[in-house]
């Protein structure tokens, strides 16, 4: 394997990386911000009130995005396994 077939293969890893991981952490993002939004208007400063919320939905958003994550991840192996050199 030369580095130009190295490097491809990292690039791919680490794109298979952010876009399968972009799901939940964006569902994380927007519960945090709509958590400060509310803390904001209502003026309640509680710190532990942003963890179980954003907790919750990331596992919610995990097991909705498993099976396409799934896939994903599926088919870049068989992509990987499938060019290697016999």
């Amino acid at each position: 394997m030369d580095f130009d077939t190295a490097l491809d293969i990292g690039r791919g890893a680490f794109h298979l990386a952010l876009l399968t991981s972009a799901p939940i952490l964006l569902m994380g993002l927007a519960v945090g911000l709509a958590i400060s939004v509310f803390q904001a208007v209502t003026q309640l400063q509680e710190q532990t009130l942003t963890f179980v919320p954003k907790i919750a939905a990331m596992v919610l958003a995990a097991s909705l995005f498993i099976p396409w994550i799934g896939t994903r991840m599926l088919n870049y192996c068989q992509q990987m396994f499938g060019a290697l050199p016999y």
